[in-house]
């Protein structure tokens, strides 16, 4: 069995030397100490709530190329939910619920790429992220791309191979509509073509 590396923060030394010493004897992962120069698999940071200096820890993180950090916290209300999936977090249990085995359950499935989030918490996940398509997003003919529905379309023909011409016409726009359109994505984006502006699409799935 591969063995999962796993580094974990938090804000006192009698925390982290919990989690570490529950998770320690488990044969799926291998905990590394602050000395080891090993870049773990997966981050786990253990936080009474989802406050500023816990959001710094995760901003930390992500700029030190953590990209699969699970976040253990005792409180957890709607708005720190969402915040910390802002900041990255791509795991979430309470401090209640974090046995080893669960602990476990969640690591190998954050090593995975897969998310972990209590049903409960999904829930009013999914509820906040509709609610910000319906009332932020919708209104301005935008998605969470950041992409408006337009943009993404004339990316999709550009991809295509069709010329500003040939997108006018089939979008029923003027050739000036196109061009703004692409100008404004490139721009925005800070890309440097159409070329780079369909790398992009292509990369982050939008088409």
């Amino acid at each position: 069995m591969t063995r999962t590396t796993v580094r974990v923060y938090a804000r006192d030394p009698i925390s982290e030397a919990g989690v570490a010493s529950s998770l320690r004897p488990r044969p799926e992962v291998r905990i590394l100490g602050q000395a080891d120069d090993d870049t773990p698999e997966v981050v786990l940071v253990v936080a009474d709530e989802v406050n500023e200096e816990t959001l710094n820890t995760l901003r930390f993180l992500r700029r030190n190329g953590a990209s699969k950090v699970v976040l253990i916290a005792a409180h957890l209300d709607d708005n720190a939910l969402v915040r910390a999936v802002e900041f990255g977090v791509v795991g979430l249990v309470r401090r209640s619920e974090a046995t080893a085995d669960r602990l476990v359950s969640v690591v190998r499935s954050a090593s995975l790429g897969e998310g972990a989030v209590p049903p409960d918490l999904l829930g009013r996940l999914l509820d906040q992220v509709g609610r910000l398509q319906r009332t932020m997003l919708d209104p301005q003919g935008m998605t969470f791309s950041g992409l408006s529905a337009r943009e993404i379309e004339v990316l999709r023909l550009v991809a295509e191979g069709f010329d500003t011409a040939h997108i006018a016409m089939e979008l029923s726009y003027s050739e000036r509509t196109v061009k703004n359109v692409l100008h404004d994505l490139t721009t925005r984006l800070q890309l440097r073509n159409r070329s780079h502006a369909v790398a992009y699409a292509l990369r982050e799935g939008l088409i």
